[in-house]
């Protein structure tokens, strides 16, 4: 095993082989940090779609310990883990105790805390609105604490916000989230990367239907009776061209995290929320691109389809009919109260004042609402294989989950939806 596949190996181990993935993390703190690692466990969660966590003890002292291992790591560039950066721009972040940065050797090592993450807390909250129920008390904490960091990061932005160049943005390790999935390397040939691996070819199972994806993105698809103006197809090759990385210097670039997903902050007393695993922070990432990744997997991938398809299956109903060139889809899947609270927070703190910046700089692009939109698409349907069967997806949830991805990134044809009015709440001249 060479060193630049360290990280992808003991992954793939981890999911058949614990004793070998822990015998191989063991040997992998003692090469990097010089850690006599002891009782190494690895955490079983639904969250690290694209990375590892767990635990272990040395010298005494108890550690947690994650990493994110990227297709084809060996061969990034630039620099990653940067918390050093969010913490002197002011951002509430839990600094590494270790930290190996070389690419295929990316591990981040705290001190272990008895915090909950906030992903954990916002569930609590979404199944207990599920059951019936409302815990008022915990979403009014939660919405607090979610407005206190906003505030925050809408500092940090404003305060950063500076011009780049396309040489600057394009090194901004968090393309690897976005267009580098669309595509293979070396020369980002399109299409390539997940978008080939996890679809084109394949076959796309839904309730009741069953595709081939040629077919199946081509379709308009009419979601609860409202049709969208963009196909899957569409969509995917409109973020191809637009969201390459050099591209994105026309909006400037911002100190961000880039990854905030809420598995990736802690919920601390009072409430409090701070980051942590800064895998793609940066200082020049492109402004638009910031707050993506943290909007849609904070709201729009909850309550349940994206990370718990099992239970997202057994709660929520989704059917499928076919038309001439259409795909309807009806499900009763719909934002619990504390993810819409969310989704305000964000809207009014963070990304309006960040747009009126951006255009008081002349920094906005004419296109940015398609630039938010397809960063948001890509951010379900690159994060993991979607369709029925691939991973942990079956037919309603996989419905479900190309409803929610289009819904996001395609205007529909007429009418208004969730995401029209997030719009308009944004719009920097409204």
């Amino acid at each position: 095993m060479t060193a630049s596949s360290r990280t992808a190996e003991i992954r793939r181990l981890a999911a058949g082989d614990e004793s070998a993935a822990t015998a191989a993390l063991t040997a992998l703190f003692a090469d990097l940090f010089g850690l006599s690692a002891e009782g190494v466990a690895i955490n079983r969660d639904q969250y690290s779609l694209n990375s590892l966590n767990g635990f272990f003890s040395a010298g005494g002292a108890d550690y947690f310990f994650k990493f994110h291992q990227e297709d084809g790591e060996e061969a990034m560039t630039g620099e990653y883990y940067r918390a050093d950066i969010l913490a002197r721009a002011g951002l509430p972040v839990d600094m590494p105790v270790f930290v190996s940065n070389l690419p295929g050797e990316q591990v981040l090592v705290y001190r272990r805390r008895s915090d909950p993450r906030f992903s954990d807390v916002l569930r609590a909250l979404d199944i207990v609105a599920l059951d019936g129920h409302r815990d008022l008390a915990g979403e009014a904490d939660a919405v607090a604490a979610e407005r206190a960091l906003d505030a925050s990061i809408a500092r940090v932005y404003l305060d950063s916000l500076h011009p780049v160049t396309p040489t600057q943005a394009a090194a901004e390790p968090i393309h690897r989230l976005f267009h580098d999935r669309l595509v293979d390397m070396p020369g980002r040939r399109f299409p390539g990367g997940r978008l080939s691996g996890f679809y084109l070819g394949k076959t796309v199972r839904l309730p009741g239907v069953e595709l081939g994806w040629d077919d199946f993105a081509s379709r308009r698809l009419i979601i609860n009776g409202r049709a969208y103006r963009r196909t899957v197809g569409e969509l995917f090759a409109a973020a191809g061209a637009r969201l390459r990385p050099d591209l994105l210097a026309d909006a400037g670039g911002v100190v961000a995290h880039g990854d905030a997903h809420n598995a990736n902050v802690w919920y601390g007393k009072g409430p409090e929320l701070s980051f942590y695993d800064p895998a793609f922070a940066g200082e020049h990432v492109p402004a638009l691109m910031a707050e993506a990744k943290a909007t849609f997997h904070n709201v729009f991938a909850h309550p349940l389809w994206l990370y718990d398809p099992d239970e997202a299956t057994r709660r929520f109903s989704a059917s499928v009919r076919l038309a001439e060139g259409s795909l309807a889809i009806d499900t009763d899947w719909a934002l619990t109260p504390v993810r819409r609270a969310l989704l305000s927070a964000k809207a009014e703190l963070v990304w309006k004042p960040l747009l009126v910046a951006l255009k008081a700089r002349d920094l906005l692009p004419t296109e940015w609402r398609e630039v938010i939109r397809l960063a948001l698409f890509l951010c379900p349907t690159l994060v993991m294989n979607l369709r029925a069967g691939a991973a942990t997806h079956a037919e309603t949830s996989s419905a479900i989950a190309f409803a929610v991805a289009v819904m996001v990134g395609s205007e529909p044809e007429r009418d208004e939806d969730e995401m029209t009015a997030f719009f308009d709440a944004i719009d920097p001249v409204k």
